[in-house]
C-alpha cells in the first residue's frame, strides 16, 4: 500500500510525510509476508485498496491540518519512538512463531494462570493472539510496536485525533482533569500532555503491567495519576472530570460491558463535560472498509468484534444519555465526540 501523500506546505510537513511514507512500504511488505504465512487466498480488490489508500492520505492531511489549526503542537508529528521500537523488533520476531502456533491451535485462553482468576472472563484471552494477552510485562513491552505494525505506522497519528476536540472544549478551564479509560501503555496520555501541559491527567486500565508501563512513560509528568481498575466500575466520584477519552476499548468488550463502561464514563464526567471516543470503524458509516473490518477478527483473536461492528457507537452513547456532537471516519477508525448534558432531562 503506497498512498499518495498530501502536498506539504513546509519543510517540517515534507519531513513528516517522507517519514511516514517510507515506513508504510516496509510495513506493507511485511504484512503481505504474514498473510502468505497465514495462507490468505483472497486479496482485496484493487478498488478496495485504492479506497484504503485514500483514507490513509486523508489521515495524514488531517494530522497536518490539526497542527495548522492549533489542535496540537507540531512537535507531536515527530514524537515517534523509533529507536525504542527498533530495539524491540527482535523480541517481536522471536515471539511470532508462538503467536502463529497459538492462532493455529485456537489457544485463546493461554494466559498466565495465576493472574487470570483476578479478571472478568472476557479479559482472560490472548487478544491479537499476543503472548500472555494483557497479563505480563513482556506483553506490555511489545504491545505498542505490534499495534504500530498493525496500523502501518499510523497508531500514534490515529490516537492523537482525540486531542483537537479537547483543545477547543477545555481552552477556558484552568488545569482541567482528563481521564483516559483503558489507557494501556500511556501513548494517548503522553500526547495529551504535549498538547495540554497544564492538564491533570488520569489513566485507568485493568492490566497492572500496562499501567506500570504508562507510569514509566509519564514519569516526568507531575500531574499524572494511574489506577488499576475495571472501566465497568470506576473508583471515582460522580462529576470528577472535565473530559473523558478512550481509544480502542469498546471493540474488545462484550455488549453488556460496553454499556456499563460507557455509563461509568458519563457518570464521572462533570455536567457539560466532553466525552471523546475513538475505536474501530463500524458498519454504520464504513462501507468503504467493510472488507478489511470483516477480515480483522479472522486474522486476530477479537471475539466481540463482529458484534461491535453492528452495535453503533453513536446510538449507544445517546442511549446512555450523552449528547452526540459529531461522528467522523478516520482511516479504519471512527471518532465520536459527545457531551454530558448540563442537567438531567428527566422530569
Amino acid at each position: 500500500m503506497t498512498p499518495a501523500p498530501p502536498v506539504p506546505r513546509s519543510a517540517a510537513e515534507a519531513a513528516y510525510l517522507a517519514a511516514h511514507v517510507s515506513m508504510i512500504v516496509p510495513v506493507a511488505l511485511s504484512q503481505r509476508a504474514v498473510r502468505a504465512v497465514l495462507r490468505r487466498d483472497a486479496p482485496p480488490a484493487p478498488a478496495l485498496v485504492r479506497r484504503l489508500e485514500a483514507r490513509i492520505t486523508e489521515l495524514f492531511a488531517r494530522d497536518l491540518r490539526n497542527v495548522r489549526e492549533g489542535g496540537y503542537p507540531e512537535a507531536l508529528l515527530f514524537q515517534f519512538p523509533l529507536r525504542s521500537y527498533l530495539r524491540r523488533v527482535p523480541s517481536l520476531v522471536r515471539d511470532f512463531p508462538r503467536v502463529l502456533s497459538r492462532r493455529r491451535r485456537g489457544a485463546y485462553r493461554e494466559v498466565p494462570e495465576g493472574e487470570a482468576r483476578n479478571y472478568p472472563p472476557y479479559f482472560r484471552r490472548t487478544f491479537h493472539w499476543q503472548s500472555d494477552g494483557y497479563l505480563s510485562r513482556r506483553s506490555a513491552e511489545l504491545y505498542d510496536l505490534g499495534v504500530e505494525w498493525l496500523f502501518g505506522g499510523t497508531a500514534d497519528v490515529m490516537r492523537r485525533q482525540v486531542i483537537p476536540p479537547l483543545t477547543r472544549a477545555l481552552a477556558g478551564i484552568e488545569r482541567p482533569r482528563i481521564l483516559d479509560v483503558a489507557c494501556g501503555t500511556g501513548r494517548t496520555l503522553s500526547q495529551l500532555h504535549a498538547a495540554l501541559p497544564g492538564a491533570r491527567l488520569y489513566g485507568l486500565d485493568l492490566s497492572p503491567y500496562y499501567v506500570q508501563a504508562a507510569r514509566q512513560l509519564l514519569a516526568h509528568v507531575e500531574d499524572a495519576s494511574f489506577v488499576v481498575e475495571n472501566a465497568e466500575a470506576m473508583p471515582f466520584q460522580d462529576g470528577t472530570f472535565d473530559a473523558v477519552t478512550s481509544t480502542y476499548l469498546f471493540h474488545e468488550l462484550p455488549r453488556n460491558a460496553r454499556r456499563a463502561a460507557l455509563s461509568e464514563m458519563l457518570r464521572v464526567l462533570k455536567p457539560g463535560g466532553l466525552l471523546v471516543l475513538e475505536d474501530s470503524a463500524q458498519y454504520a458509516e464504513s462501507d468503504d472498509v467493510a472488507f478489511f473490518l470483516e477480515r480483522f477478527p479472522e486474522d486476530f483473536h477479537e471475539p466481540f468484534y463482529r458484534d461491535y461492528l453492528k452495535d453503533d457507537l453513536a446510538a449507544m452513547a445517546r442511549e446512555a444519555g450523552a449528547e452526540v456532537r459529531s461522528v467522523e471516519p478516520i482511516f479504519v477508525a471512527k471518532l465520536l465526540v459527545a457531551q454530558k448534558p448540563l442537567r438531567d432531562h428527566a422530569p
